[in-house]
């Protein structure tokens, strides 16, 4: 066996892959989208399995709430913030050298969504809201990228994988973001670890199927189960083609990418924190910023992030002027307390 396929001999000796299916792998590119609970398990996968360049984009931090579900963190990247793209390229490139692990400290959005997307094979869905999985799968359809998405709560698990201009889109499944409230979420109904890694399997699993060379392996149905109830179920979701079906597949529009539709500010899952955005083109003198907060501040500061406390709140701050505003759920506090402190 070629030397450089040495390392994944075991996986080489499936029929399913062999040899040309790995170099297939080594030559391949993906954006996992989000490195929290499913994005960080299925970059472990497909970087362990020999994918080429895995792009690893995220705008939280790892939180010590984040260490039971969330396997490649530990308590040091919680300890110390720690940006959890950049925590995660740190370790994968330890768990395998061979493959080039980039990492995206930002906010997706409709800016730098489509560059990432182009950039790439295949997308994996790690996103904590419906908003990204949403401009994701507008930026997937655009390019012809497989989208191969996934979601965990409570004790039950989703995944479904679309493939442009084959399989229904993620809008033919979710015709538009449910209600604030609406739907249970990892803050609201907690989540069982082994639902989250099971999921993110699945994905690994859907993405090696494509880009391995077996496209025609994939699972064209949305599947569900509970391993806690002990149970499972497959549903076809039919693509809604013509005039008046899917706005996006079948009529052509990307509401969420031509900015049409999509919100200001966003609370992330799991915590109570809200996200606020920068003005387009900000970015921000961190060393500047930090000289200028009081001295009961409590100041920490790194290359990736700076982060204090003010008003009750606890605001990390990235070079990109993007903010983090822990100890609230009210955009509008959370902004308030930006505003104040860096008159954004």
């Amino acid at each position: 066996m070629d030397i450089d396929l040495d390392r994944y001999r075991r996986q080489v000796r499936l029929p399913e892959i062999g040899e040309d299916g790995q170099r297939r792998l080594l030559a391949s590119s993906v954006l996992v989208a989000g490195c929290g609970a499913l994005g960080s398990v299925a970059a472990m996968l497909l970087v362990r399995a020999g994918v080429g360049r895995v792009v690893l984009a995220d705008r939280d931090i790892v939180d010590e709430a984040n260490l039971h579900r969330q396997l490649l963190y530990d308590d040091d990247d919680a300890a110390t913030p720690t940006p959890k793209a950049a925590a995660a390229a740190r370790h994968l490139a330890r768990a395998n050298p061979k493959v080039h692990c980039e990492a995206v400290v930002a906010d997706l959005d409709r800016t730098n969504v489509p560059r990432l997307v182009d950039s790439v094979d295949l997308v994996v869905d790690g996103a904590d809201n419906y908003e990204l999985r949403f401009l994701l799968n507008e930026a997937c359809v655009r390019a012809g990228r497989p989208f191969v998405s996934g979601a965990a709560v409570g004790t039950y698990g989703l995944q479904f994988t679309v493939l442009p201009g084959e399989t229904a889109c993620y809008r033919c499944l979710v015709d538009e973001v449910p209600a604030p409230g609406s739907t249970p979420t990892c803050e609201t109904a907690g989540v069982l670890g082994t639902v989250s890694t099971i999921v993110a399997s699945m994905q690994a699993t859907e993405a090696i199927k494509v880009l391995s060379g077996n496209r025609d392996r994939v699972r064209r149905t949305l599947w569900a189960f509970d391993p806690w109830a002990g149970t499972r179920s497959e549903v076809t979701v039919a693509r809604q083609s013509g005039a008046d079906g899917c706005p996006v597949c079948a009529q052509g529009r990307f509401d969420w990418l031509d900015g049409r539709l999509g919100g200001p500010a966003v609370r992330l899952c799991g915590r109570d924190v809200v996200q606020v955005p920068a003005p387009v083109g900000v970015r921000i003198d961190l060393g500047a910023v930090a000289d200028g907060l009081p001295p009961d501040a409590r100041v920490f500061r790194s290359p990736f992030l700076l982060r204090f406390t003010a008003r009750g709140c606890e605001v990390t701050l990235f070079p990109d002027g993007r903010a983090l505003v822990q100890g609230t759920d009210d955009p509008a506090r959370a902004r308030a307390v930006v505003a104040e402190h860096l008159g954004m």
